[in-house]
């Protein structure tokens, strides 16, 4: 072998030996793991004074602030999350919060606040204002929330917990990284010691790559290798909060109460010949008072002598408020805290004036937006009522989706009855003729009240009257749909009068008539005997408290003993 011939082959294994070397350094930097650790603050990219929330086990869109070495969280993650009986006032920069037994309000950045109307003072504000959001205090939230935190430093940051039970967990096999991401490439967050506790953040997502979503005791989420870590177990979180007590006023047996509709003072005669035609009412509810003004002041048509003889009869008095009046904004009288105020003491002293034994609460134009406004009222009377020894009752229509926000499961709550008038499913603005109170009308709206308020606090209203339906077609065909409503022995008599004859009607549970007049139809569902006691048959058959009539007076007598066959 040539000179020339050795050197090349020298030099060939030489520069093998150099690519393998390369090669080998590339496959070492590969599977070797990073040791760059991220900073923390950069990991939460917080600004001065902010507080990452990481809740349960996930970062939450929102910060919490720092003030004076409180923390407050925004109000919406509050009133959305974690309590939604805490209530921001925006027109007057006033937080309120109920109990069964306290109303607590305080003013924005004030560290003073009053239960009722005692005034308190805390050691920093409870609620503040900052960028056109107000934020509260989270150590006054958990005070009267089912919710617990933890408060870490370097960077800022709480772990709120607020959902109990069963969650997925591990421990650290043996010392470890928590990764930002999927990779031993990837930045570390923090060393993990050996025991140390983790909770799976997506406990279904098993990562292709060999690591697991988890997050630290303290709030640090990342990635760790699934062979570092011990077999996934299960622990449970559990809650030591004590939910208040909301009492309730209960009457014995099962209640029969009649609307007595009075339109004027002199009306207020007429309650012992009314009464006299009827058998076994136990509560009488006349429709006295109105909202009057934005500011929250009502008329009243109260009468001592009303009460007195009511009570002579056996019969407890519920006067009825009602929201009727074209001149009042329901929106500016609830959504401002001193207006709101004046309404509930209003009513409250005219209770105590006229020693009356409960208040009716008739609201039936609060629109979806008044949603929180209103029932806020209903928590804020409920405690007045609770003080005084008031029964409190709030009448609502049959519940559906679109009317949700009257939240009945909160009234059902803090109200000691609830009211569902089962009635007007077809009503003086129909565009079609029907029937007031059909059976599955009646039957569904029972159904339903029962998923969100207990039996034992909820009365169902039937009708004592019933709509004529006039059908009068144009020259093109079309139907314009008028009706007018008539009590039960005067519903009868037109259609008597008519010549015309009522057959019963399995599907509504009600006799059906109809007849022709002057090139009109007139259609009429009947409210007797046998649709009464179709429907109480399932008020009885559900268990509820009790039955509530519109109206006294338009009833047949003998209506009364149908309704004592059911009633206790």
């Amino acid at each position: 072998m040539d000179r020339r011939t050795k050197q090349t082959i020298i030099g060939t294994s030489i520069a093998l030996v150099i690519i393998i070397v390369i090669i080998g350094a590339a496959m070492i930097k590969k599977i070797t793991p990073s040791d760059k650790v991220m900073d923390l603050s950069e990991y939460y990219k917080l600004d001065q004074n902010e507080v990452m929330v990481i809740m349960q086990n996930q970062i939450y869109e929102k910060k919490a602030y720092l003030q004076d070495k409180t923390i407050y969280l925004d109000f919406d993650t509050i009133n959305g999350i974690l309590n939604k009986r805490f209530y921001w006032d925006s027109n007057e920069n006033i937080l309120s919060y109920t109990t069964p037994t306290e109303i607590i309000k305080t003013e924005a950045d004030s560290s003073s606040y009053y239960i009722n109307e005692k005034k308190k003072k805390s050691d920093y504000p409870i609620a503040v204002l900052k960028d056109n959001a107000v934020y509260v205090a989270i150590d006054f939230v958990k005070q009267y929330s089912d919710m617990s935190y933890e408060y870490y430093k370097d960077p800022n940051r709480i772990v709120i917990k607020y959902q109990y039970g069963d969650y997925l967990a591990t421990k650290v096999k043996k010392a470890t990284q928590l990764r930002y991401e999927p990779s031993i490439k990837s930045d570390i967050l923090v060393q993990l010691e050996p025991d140390q506790s983790l909770t799976y953040v997506d406990p279904n997502e098993v990562l292709k790559s060999g690591f697991s979503k988890v997050m630290t005791a303290d709030g640090i989420i990342g990635y760790v290798k699934n062979n570092r870590v011990e077999k996934s177990y299960y622990d449970t979180l559990k809650s030591d909060y004590k939910a208040p007590e909301y009492t309730h006023i209960k009457k014995e047996g099962d209640i029969n109460l009649v609307w007595h509709q009075v339109t004027n003072r002199d009306a207020n005669n007429n309650l012992s010949n009314l009464i006299a035609k009827t058998q076994g009412v136990t509560t009488v509810s006349p429709t006295w008072f109105k909202i009057s003004d934005n500011e929250g002041s009502i008329t009243s048509l109260a009468d001592e002598n009303y009460v007195k003889q009511a009570h002579t009869l056996g019969l407890e008095v519920w006067g009825l408020v009602d929201d009727f009046s074209t001149e009042i904004s329901m929106t500016d009288i609830l959504s401002h805290t001193s207006s709101r105020e004046k309404l509930i003491q209003n009513l409250i002293n005219a209770a105590k004036q006229y020693k009356l034994d409960g208040l009716n609460i008739d609201f039936e134009k609060i629109s979806s937006e008044s949603g929180n406004d209103y029932i806020e009222l209903i928590r804020e009377l409920s405690v007045m009522c609770r003080n005084n020894g008031i029964v409190l009752s709030i009448d609502n229509y049959v519940p559906t989706s679109y009317t949700a926000y009257y939240d009945r499961e909160e009234q059902g709550l803090v109200a000691d009855y609830v009211i569902i008038m089962a009635y007007d499913e077809h009503h003086g603005g129909s565009e079609e003729s029907g029937s007031v109170a059909s059976i599955g009308f009646v039957d569904n709206a029972i159904n339903n009240i029962l998923k969100m308020v207990p039996g034992e606090r909820v009365i169902i209203g039937i009708p004592f009257y019933t709509r004529m339906w006039k059908e009068t077609p144009d020259q093109s065909g079309n139907i314009t749909v008028t009706s007018q409503a008539y009590g039960m022995s005067k519903a009868k008599a037109l259609l008597e009068d008519s010549g015309a004859s009522a057959k019963w009607d399995d599907q509504t549970g009600q006799y059906y008539g109809e007849y022709e007049k002057d090139g009109a139809t007139y259609k009429i569902w009947l409210e007797e005997e046998d649709s009464i006691e179709t429907k109480l048959k399932l008020i009885n058959k559900a268990n509820v408290a009790g039955i509530a009539c519109w109206k006294l007076g338009l009833e047949k007598e003998n209506i009364w003993d149908v309704i004592n066959k059911y009633l206790n």
